[in-house]
């Protein structure tokens, strides 16, 4: 079934899996299969030693104190924005620290509230998650200015032909997700970025779905501003990163103030820090910066290549035994073309809390609801949708017992089983 090269890679993520701790337990009696990773993925030993690290030898504030303490936590704290600089291709002085990519997507969407004018149109997706919609929303009714949306053609990937049509001398701002938290589909964006560039409007990449997966080059992408979050990538909860081209952020405003943030303060006027500073106002959350510094040290000795690769072994093998469950609906593309290893789904006659509550008796754990994408469920008629969402250190034979799983779903509902 699986060629050479394959089975290397399946015995190397077997061995990576020992680094998650959380991974061995038990959850009512059955061996944990954890399938949540578009919520947040599990920790390493090295992110939690990390944070150990921290608080037992040199716990301290950054920025701020000239002693012994402080010096080592702010060279730890500006090594990881160098090291996800990196990671991404940028300059680190276009790195900004933020709590997450919902914080971080307000602070772009309101700092650019100076740019945007009465009647300029921004243009989202209908697959984008609440964060990368309700902010652009507010944004719209504080400026006058007009939300339009690309749909999505039968196969799930977004109509491009209509993007190109919506894209006009109006458009300041196009914001699309580089991965569906929902679908799965995979979003061109480089395609997307020479559309926006023409016209000279920013170009805002949600992230959070697609870095922890996938190598992402920002000079390549020429994108104004890119978010994300460490959570989604093994990393601590509570931080997050926005990428801004310099002289973009250059024109982006500080929504957020007081310490750190500032140059000069007087009882009448201040003046800012310089860029990426005056971005993070007031004391961050220090140790959870460091411990994603180890974590992208951890990934990239993996590196993201490899990662894409055995996911996308995952993805064809899980779409492939998935066909076998009767009843199953899958909300997202079939194909394997440009699709991470997430799947939205229903089981017809069932609600999706009903199937994560037996799969949960299972040991198994996913999610179900509207994953924060309200308006993409409704237009394909699903009141919610169970989700599996892989990541490298699951498992072929994870994949085989949630099929088991699933095909006895329908009999476990109707006995209540899972109630038991």
């Amino acid at each position: 079934m699986f060629n050479r090269e394959e089975l290397e890679l399946i015995d190397y993520f077997k061995e990576k899996r020992k680094n998650f701790p959380i991974l061995k337990q038990k959850v009512h009696g059955k061996k944990l299969v954890y399938v949540d990773n578009g919520a947040t993925t599990q920790k390493p030993k090295v992110m939690l030693e990390a944070i150990n690290d921290f608080y037992l030898n040199y716990n301290s504030n950054i920025h701020r104190s000239a002693h012994n303490l402080a010096e080592k936590a702010d060279i730890n704290f500006e090594a990881t924005r160098q090291k996800v600089a990196n990671l991404i291709n940028a300059n680190s002085n276009e790195i900004v620290f933020t709590s997450g990519t919902t914080d971080s997507l307000n602070k772009i969407v309101f700092g650019l509230e100076v740019q945007i004018k009465k009647g300029d149109e921004i243009i989202l997706s209908v697959m984008e998650h609440h964060a990368n919609l309700v902010p652009w929303q507010e944004l719209a009714k504080k400026t006058g200015a007009v939300l339009k949306f690309v749909h999505l053609t039968s196969s799930f990937s977004l109509d491009m032909d209509e993007l190109e049509r919506l894209v006009s001398s109006k458009t300041k701002v196009v914001a699309i997700a580089h991965v569906s938290n929902v679908l799965g589909t995979v979003n061109p964006i480089k395609k997307i970025s020479k559309l926006v560039k023409k016209v000279g409007a920013f170009f805002v990449v949600d992230a959070a779905q697609s870095l922890p997966h996938m190598k992402i080059d920002v000079k390549k992408i020429d994108c104004d501003f890119l978010s994300f979050s460490a959570h989604k990538m093994c990393g601590p909860t509570g931080v997050g990163v926005i990428y801004g081209k310099y002289s973009s952020l250059e024109k982006l405003n500080p929504i957020v103030f007081g310490g750190d943030m500032i140059d000069e303060v007087a009882f009448e006027k201040s003046s800012y820090n310089e860029i990426p500073y005056r971005f993070e106002a007031g004391t961050p959350n220090i140790e959870g910066v460091i411990a994603f510094g180890r974590v992208i040290d951890y990934l990239q000795d993996i590196g993201l290549n490899r990662i894409h690769k055995y996911e996308e072994l995952l993805l064809k093998y899980f779409l492939e035994k998935v066909k076998e469950v009767e009843n199953f609906e899958l909300l997202g593309p079939w194909s394997m073309k440009d699709r991470a290893a997430v799947f939205s789904f229903n089981i017809k006659g069932i609600h999706s809390h009903d199937i994560s509550a037996i799969l949960d008796k299972e040991g198994i754990a996913i999610r179900g609801g509207h994953h924060c994408a309200m308006p993409l469920h409704d237009k394909y008629d699903f009141s919610s949708s169970s989700r599996i969402s892989f990541y490298f250190y699951n498992t072929i034979e994870e994949i085989d017992y949630i099929i088991s799983v699933l095909k006895k779903v329908e009999e476990k509902f109707e006995k209540g089983d899972f109630l038991l």
